[in-house]
């Protein structure tokens, strides 16, 4: 049976109870959009490891929430991997192009070497058909799987020179021993090599059944799991050996940028939290974060720490958790007008993706926009 990670706002409103957008007139990339892939599932139906893994998960998510993802499967799946419904939700919401990247759900970190590079090629396949199918509205980001590190270099290598997507969506945790864990230092080097971007977005918690009742595990959890991995690459000095990293942070970058005094105060007064050569909210500024924080004055404080180039348009299609009323949300955004609605809605993500005004997904949703086909 499938697992439902179920990533709306606004009293419960999803993608699909989310009413056509008043939008504003600046070319709109959503960061932060998953594909589930099926043959994946059929890869790893027969796998002891499958099993309890989706066992250990419905566990921490709790009984009611286990439920409501049961309720809310087949509207969520037929979105994960249908196309033309996909593409109907984005004119409906304002949104020109996706950057699409693997369902979190499908990241099967269990899974031994051959079975793991097995997985990864299945999904940028599919992703890479989707891009080219649809390039004037999708842009990619890949999978490897990075419990191989070794694997995943090659993969990183081959999902960008062979299928032209332009990076991965990784997990908080792949190996087990964070992502500070030495043995990935080779894949940060290659992905700073390469100019990849790198999507990080956890799938439920190790906060175990702590958190497993009025759906903590989401709601609280994988924010902190990001928290967690983003202080781990700082602390651990990742981003003092590989600078050129381009990481994005799903959810606003959890609790992070938001209690970074605390973060700093540790730097300075704690002899084993200085493995980074300067503080933590010094390296704020070398991350970007989306907006998935669901209130405008939320946007307005990560803006305040992290400035208003590093923020990217996200909606986390098509999970019930994620915020579809975005034009608002960036219209509503204190202090701020044209330039940083424009910036936010796609300029800073163009930048960080590498898309100029000749990629044809950009010229499209130009012309639209210029011939006011919104």
């Amino acid at each position: 049976m499938m697992q439902c990670h179920t990533c709306g706002h606004h009293d419960g409103t999803g993608v699909g109870e989310t009413p056509a957008t008043r939008r504003l007139g600046y070319v709109t990339i959503d960061m932060h959009c998953h594909v589930m892939v099926p043959e994946v599932e059929a890869l790893v139906a027969d796998h002891a490891a499958r099993e309890a893994d989706a066992l250990a998960y419905q566990q921490s998510q709790g009984t009611a929430s286990v439920q409501q993802n049961f309720r809310m499967r087949d509207a969520i799946a037929l979105r994960l991997k249908s196309a033309e419904v996909r593409l109907a939700d984005m004119d409906r919401l304002g949104i020109d192009i996706q950057v699409l990247s693997p369902s979190p759900m499908q990241y099967y970190t269990w899974a031994e070497p051959g079975l793991a590079r097995t997985i990864s090629d299945r999904q940028n396949r599919r992703i890479a058909e989707l891009v080219s199918g649809h390039p004037d509205r999708f842009v990619g980001l890949g999978s490897v799987p990075l419990q191989h590190p070794s694997i995943a270099c090659d993969v990183l290598e081959s999902l960008m020179h062979e299928h032209g997507l332009l990076g991965v969506e990784i997990t908080s945790d792949p190996t087990g021993q964070g992502l500070d864990d030495p043995g990935l230092n080779p894949f940060w080097q290659k992905a700073e090599a390469l100019g990849a971007v790198i999507f990080l977005h956890p799938m439920g918690t190790t906060l175990g059944q702590r958190v497993n009742r009025y759906y903590l595990s989401n709601i609280i959890g994988q924010p902190l799991e990001t928290t967690i991995a983003l202080s781990e690459l700082i602390y651990s000095g990742v981003l003092d050996r590989y600078p050129g990293l381009k990481v994005c942070a799903a959810h606003g970058g959890g609790f992070l940028p938001f209690a970074v005094g605390r973060s700093d105060h540790g730097h300075g007064v704690r002899p084993e939290a200085k493995g980074c050569q300067h503080p933590p909210s010094h390296y704020l500024t070398q991350f970007w974060y989306d907006t998935v924080v669901f209130r405008p004055e939320s946007v307005r404080a990560l803006i305040d720490v992290v400035g208003v180039s590093r923020v990217v348009a996200g909606t986390d299609y098509p999970f019930d958790m994620g915020e579809y009323a975005l034009h608002e949300l960036i219209r509503r955004i204190p202090g701020t007008g044209a330039v940083e609605h424009e910036a936010i809605l796609g300029r800073n993500a163009a930048a960080l993706l590498g898309l100029d005004g000749a990629h044809p997904a950009v010229r499209a949703a130009r012309t639209k926009l210029k011939e006011g086909n919104l």
